[in-house]
């Protein structure tokens, strides 16, 4: 058990990941707790419109869309430590004025509008540079499993935070938790003052000539060459657009079809962030690139389990499906991370993990608006399912593409136990063709 959990929590060991994941993990508790206030609020601002609150979701993700690639960039030619400061500082700041706002009674929506849209832009340039700074925190060697705690981290405050925060909207409605959210960003700010820069594993920033060459069009030809970097993020692309706006859907599930108040939301979004500790965890013994049909099959079965919580007619079944299906949500998406970061040339590594965060999170401002208006005309439900079962055709067809593509079959072996099998292609002796001939 304990070496086990050693090579679980490996990463912890290095001081400057660990102060990292300390002001991590209480900024996104904060920030969860936030999210679930900002939705209830838009609710009650707008007679429980649905619309709306995709509205607010796509103005939070939009600058993701617009500035991403550009910020990319910056963390391929600059201090990703120093970067990192100023993002935060500014959710900080908009964090206490949304706050204020909120607990004066002044609000109104085009102001959570506007607080969407402008968080939207520090999180444009935190995301990208936050996901390429964790390789200079640990090392290569180390990389997979800090991936992997730092989803951890994410949905631990995923867990927490909608909980708390359900109880506490409960308690003293929506104010105190803006307050709570914006004293918890300041941990990000100790933690990078606190780490020891002699300690980063850093390759050493461009100058001159060499930083005028990053630019974001050879990241882009750069992915574009690489087959194996293109499948994980195209089904990122798909999965994100059309299943992963659960912010969204859950909310409009919990309120309009089984009419339940702030607390049992929380329990929808603690259930589905519970699965994600786990399929996180699940992924932190790993210590080498995951394959193509990792990445496949847990996209599949996340498809599916997403189809069946559309299609649950009872909020119990709900609660009981959003457990594993958060498990092969994380675990899909952090195989599909790891197996570009692990792929990818060190100097292109800020650009390309800017596009993951692209179609990672800048699918959301297209999705939101549909998924809300289907919400509304079709019913949540609808919404959910719908968008998995496009989700399980689209990493169907990825999976026949791929087998295709290697000339691999897929075998399915009963005993002792049923599992699938992938039979790759042997390729020709080098002799065969003498002999032929």
């Amino acid at each position: 058990m304990r070496a086990t959990l050693n090579t679980t929590f490996q990463s912890l060991q290095v001081r400057n990941y660990r102060i990292f994941a300390t002001g991590q993990l209480i900024k996104l508790i904060g920030v969860w707790m936030m999210f679930i206030a900002q939705d209830w609020l838009v609710l009650q601002l707008s007679d429980d419109s649905a619309t709306a609150l995709g509205v607010v979701v796509a103005l939070q993700f939009t600058p993701v869309l617009l500035f991403t690639l550009i910020f990319g960039r910056l963390a391929d030619r600059y201090d990703k430590r120093l970067l990192l400061f100023v993002a935060n500082a500014i959710w900080c700041v908009l964090a206490l004025v949304m706050s204020v706002l909120v607990l004066t009674g002044v609000v109104a929506l085009w102001h959570v509008f506007v607080f969407a849209g402008l968080l939207g832009v520090g999180n444009a340039l935190e995301t990208p540079v936050r996901q390429a700074f964790v390789s200079e925190l640990v090392g290569t060697p180390l990389l997979p499993n800090a991936l992997a705690l730092s989803s951890a981290t994410f949905n631990t405050a995923r867990i927490v935070g909608p909980a708390v925060a359900g109880l506490a909207i409960a308690a003293f409605d929506v104010g105190p938790v803006f307050l709570i959210s914006a004293l918890a960003s300041t941990a990000p700010l100790v933690g990078l003052v606190r780490m020891r820069s002699g300690e980063l594993h850093r390759v050493g920033l461009p100058v001159g000539a060499q930083r005028d060459a990053a630019k974001v069009v050879d990241g882009l030809r750069y992915v574009a060459r690489r087959p194996d970097l293109m499948l994980p993020m195209a089904l990122m692309a798909v999965l994100g657009l059309l299943l992963f706006n659960f912010q969204l859907t859950l909310a409009a599930l919990a309120k309009t079809v089984f009419e339940t108040g702030a607390a049992s939301f929380g329990l929808f979004t603690t259930a589905l962030a519970v699965g994600a500790l786990a399929g996180a965890l699940a992924a932190s013994g790993r210590r080498d690139r995951p394959s193509v049909y990792v990445v496949l099959g847990s996209a599949l079965t996340f498809a599916g389990l997403g189809t069946l919580v559309g299609l649950a007619p009872t909020y119990w079944l709900v609660v009981l499906l959003l457990l594993p299906t958060g498990f092969f949500m994380v675990y899909f998406a952090q195989a599909s991370n790891q197996r570009v970061q692990l792929g990818v040339d060190p100097a292109f590594r800020g650009r390309v993990m800017a596009l993951w965060v692209l179609v990672f999170l800048g699918t959301n401002p297209v999705g939101a608006p549909i998924i809300g208006w289907v919400a509304e005309r079709f019913g949540a439900g609808a919404s959910i399912w719908l968008g998995g079962l496009l989700s399980f055709l689209t990493a169907a067809a990825a999976l026949a593409w791929q087998l295709r593509r290697t000339g691999g079959r897929l075998r399915l072996r009963w005993a002792p136990m049923p599992r699938l099998y992938v039979l790759q292609a042997q390729p020709a002796p080098a002799h065969a063709g003498a002999v032929r001939a």
